[in-house]
């Protein structure tokens, strides 16, 4: 309705304008509009493309004659571009003359013009693009003030529509609101015209889409001009029927804008059915529980009665289309083989054979039970180690639908059950979304990084897991974007973490805590000659018969280059490596092919001076392909990638009373620890360096009290009635001290350093230890032992000193590592000593008072 009052105005300017002395150039500057000009009508257009400013400085503005401010306006037959391409160009346009034109220079320079319709004309041919499109132009109908041509009225069709159009447009005219001047000055206008015009500037004044309007234009023929434009008028007047029935019922304030038209006449240029009642009929057929598909329909009639424009229509809109789309009851078939499953596990990843196991239980208990809710996995373990791919393995074993959701940095619970819909842009959680795109409701969802989030001002989304992966309560799991429970208990999580530290207890509790250890060398070079080698070849354009890895190539990269619990590291090494071979292989070729050219031109300028065959004997080309394929030793890997990363240093810094190698856990794996003691003089304080914590200080002055409550026994001596400490400072240093350390097993490993210190023995090189101490000397169990085994492996170590309550753990090194390594179980310090130093070590017995007898 605003579009078809602000036109009358455009309509009533056009039919006062005198354009009898007009007539229309061959050759007109073209101006490239969105909408669509029409002979009689007057419209604003906005001009801000470099071409229509180009004309408009050029044409209108440098000339003042009548002629020049004729030009042609033509539609683009795609809204969306903005080019000046003719293929864009509508074939049709309207010959319009120039009445204003106002520029502004802010924010940037522009114009607008008022244009009234003249004539139709068709584009014959463009004869200039720069600065500005000039098109050669031929006239289809007659300019205002030419004589008409008499019109046939032996034809009945025409005379009929004519007749017809004319008492429509009456009606539409007798329809509007006669206080308004301008409808008073149309319906003059209109009883003034002849009824040749009145398709044209109807046109001009109904609503109608961009499509009808160049259908219109494009009728050049008077019936089908009519034929045309007739049923929108038609549909104009059913839009103002429905305007004074909303009036009579009295359903609010009269609106013109929100009166609801006719969807299916104004929507998509062409009628088809009625969207509402399509998706009422898409939720009907949905299979959703009867409380869903209750709130559902409550929510289409609430849509009814909403006008399109209102921001809580789209909303109301996309959440039934969510309900429709979730798979209430879809799911994917499953095909449960055991063997082929742990075929396929086998196959996709060496070692972790805790995880597998996990995973072919489930598989035989849900062969058994079909259902079985989905279990709550939890596979912790440094980077690299293949936490994320295993678990795109177990859904492809299981023949489901597969969804990975990252958790890190995420720290909006919305992001987790969804935004309420109280506002635009609200969405559901990434668990609603998840179903919505794998299309089944028993997908395997692995929740990578949980360990990862973090509190936000918007809540905590490790309390809005709390529901999602508790399998007593997610059956009943509710969005606060659906507001409806949603069943995940057929749904496999699988979550990873790098550490548990930062998992909240109450989360940890509700999951199922598998560890997925580092490797060790044999199993790093296993997965790199098995998979990852031929998956770097084939990355880098290479073939085996290209290049080739000996074990002693392998070996070197993972023990001198990498070392590291995962094998990331390891893979990026060895592309390294295939890079290199591939720049060789590139310029040998190069230098094949420069050398056989040269003897070719060689030859041509040696054909006229020796016979020809004495030239092919002579400078017949000698292929020298490149020696393939290229076979890597260790000397070749270490020419590749430089001088080794790591080397044995552990010997070079272990030649020393006073150091010692502990063992500590990390969340990228175990790693090996120096600890360094020295004596300086003081007034008998202990000095620890090294970014230590608070239990690691603890350690330090548990162990140094220790050794002074048994200096008798370890054979440390200072002077009668002297103190330890006196005049002695003690200075404890733990390397690498920007990386933060703390933790309980550091006190085995300090007390062995203050040992050696004060006895001045060497520990031994090839052993390294880790446990905590009491103050009587008791050694207490300490966790993280196989990825402290695997560092000290990985280190070269061949002994490690463990607390004898720690046996039970050694049940999870691999067996490679276990025949590589001897195992000291201490519960004494004692002990400990005894292990630590080359020939044991001599503990004295303390003589103890002579007790009498009171009996």
């Amino acid at each position: 309705m605003i579009e078809l009052l602000a036109s009358i105005e455009g309509v009533v300017l056009a039919s006062k304008m005198a354009t009898s002395n007009i007539k229309l150039p061959r050759r007109l500057p073209l101006l490239l509009i969105d909408g669509v000009l029409f002979p009689g009508a007057s419209i604003r257009i906005p001009v801000s493309s470099e071409k229509n400013m180009n004309m408009v400085r050029n044409h209108l503005l440098s000339r003042s004659t009548l002629s020049s401010a004729i030009i042609g306006v033509v539609p683009r037959e795609m809204r969306s571009s903005d080019e000046d391409d003719g293929n864009v160009i509508h074939s049709i346009g309207t010959a319009g003359i120039v009445i204003q034109v106002t520029g502004t220079n802010w924010p940037r320079p522009a114009y607008t013009l008022l244009v009234t319709g003249l004539c139709r004309f068709k584009l014959e041919r463009i004869t200039e693009k720069s600065p500005y499109l000039i098109a050669s132009v031929r006239q289809l109908d007659r300019l205002p003030g030419e004589e008409s041509t008499e019109l046939d009225e032996t034809n009945a069709e025409l005379s009929d529509l004519m007749e017809q159009f004319r008492e429509q447009a009456t009606k539409l005219i007798d329809m509007l609101d006669l206080s308004l001047p301008a409808v008073v000055r149309l319906k003059r206008l209109l009883n003034s015209l002849p009824t040749e015009s009145l398709p044209d500037v109807c046109a001009a004044i109904v609503r109608a889409s961009h499509t009808e309007r160049l259908q219109i234009l494009d009728a050049v023929d008077l019936a089908e001009r009519f034929k045309k434009t007739l049923p929108l008028l038609v549909r104009q007047i059913e839009g103002l029927q429905l305007l004074q029935k909303a009036r009579k019922d009295d359903i609010g304030p009269l609106d013109i804008t929100k009166i609801p038209f006719p969807r299916g006449k104004y929507f998509n240029d062409m009628d088809k059915e009625d969207e509402i009642v399509a998706l009422e009929k898409k939720v009907r057929e949905t299979e959703m529980p009867e409380h869903a598909k209750k709130i559902s329909l409550r929510e289409i009639q609430r849509l009814k009665k909403m006008p399109p424009h209102m921001p809580d229509h789209a909303v109301t809109r996309n959440y039934i289309e969510l309900m429709t789309e979730l798979p209430w009851s879809k799911q994917s078939p499953e095909v449960i083989d055991i063997y082929k499953s742990r075929k396929d596990l086998d196959a996709d990843h060496y070692g972790m054979e805790k995880l597998k196991k996990r995973v072919l239980e489930y598989l035989a208990v849900r062969q058994l039970k079909n259902a079985l809710k989905g279990p709550i996995l939890c596979f912790v373990g440094p980077p690299g180690v293949g936490k994320t791919s295993v678990g795109r393995s177990i859904a492809q074993s299981l023949g489901r639908e597969f969804h990975r959701i990252s958790l890190g940095g995420v720290c909006d619970q919305a992001d987790i059950r969804g935004h309420r819909r109280t506002y635009i842009g609200s969405m559901p959680g990434r668990i609603i979304q998840g179903l919505k795109t794998v299309g089944v409701n028993n997908p395997v969802f692995l929740l990578d990084e949980i360990d990862k989030m973090s509190t936000g001002i918007h809540g905590d989304p490790a309390a809005a897991m709390l529901e999602v992966l508790d399998p007593e309560q997610n059956c009943n799991f509710t969005d606060h974007y659906l507001n409806v429970p949603f069943d995940l208990s057929q749904v496999l999580f699988i979550a990873t973490a790098n550490t548990i530290k930062t998992i909240p207890p109450a989360l940890l509790d509700r999951m199922e805590i598998i560890t997925v250890p580092g490797y060790t060398h044999d199993e790093k070079e296993h997965i790199a000659r098995n998979h990852l080698v031929p998956k770097q070849l084939k990355e880098h354009g290479l073939t085996p018969d290209m290049l080739q890895f000996t074990d002693e190539a392998i070996r070197t990269i993972i023990s001198k280059y990498t070392r590291e619990a995962g094998v990331r590291g390891l893979e990026r090494k060895i592309g390294a490596v295939c890079r290199a071979v591939a720049v060789k292989i590139v310029e040998k070729q190069k230098s094949v092919l420069k050398d056989n050219a040269m003897i070719d031109n060689h030859k041509k300028a040696l054909m006229n001076e020796v016979p020809e065959e004495c030239v092919d004997l002579a400078l017949s080309p000698v292929p020298t392909p490149p020696e393939l394929p290229f076979i890597l030793d260790e000397e070749a890997v270490i020419d590749i990638l430089g001088t080794p990363i790591f080397d044995n240093e552990v010997t070079g810094r272990l030649g020393q009373p006073g150091v010692a190698v502990g063992l500590a856990w990390t969340s990228a794996g175990g790693q090996i620890m120096y600890v360094e003691a020295t004596k300086i003089e003081g007034d008998g304080q202990l000095i620890l360096t090294g970014q230590l914590g608070k239990v690691m200080k603890e350690s330090a002055q548990l162990a140094l009290n220790l050794v002074r409550s048994h200096l008798h026994e370890y054979g440390i001596k200072i002077p009668h009635g002297a103190d330890l400490m006196e005049n002695t400072d003690i200075h404890i240093h733990f390397p690498a001290g920007a990386v933060g350390k703390d933790g309980p097993s550091a006190g085995v490993t300090i007390f062995t350093v203050l040992v050696s210190l004060f006895t001045g023995r060497i520990v031994r090189s090839d052993i390294a230890m880790t446990g905590e101490i009491t103050l009587r000397g008791l050694i207490l169990p300490v966790g993280g032992i196989k990825e402290k085994v695997l560092a000290a492996h990985r280190a070269g170590m061949r002994s490690c000193i463990l607390p004898s309550r720690n046996e039970k753990d050694l049940a999870e090194v691999p067996q490679s590592v276990k025949n590589d390594m001897t195992f000291y179980l201490c519960s004494h310090v004692d002990e400990v000593l005894q292990a630590a130093f080359d020939g044991g070590f001599v503990i004295l017995s303390k003589p103890s008072a002579q007790l009498k007898s009171k009996l």
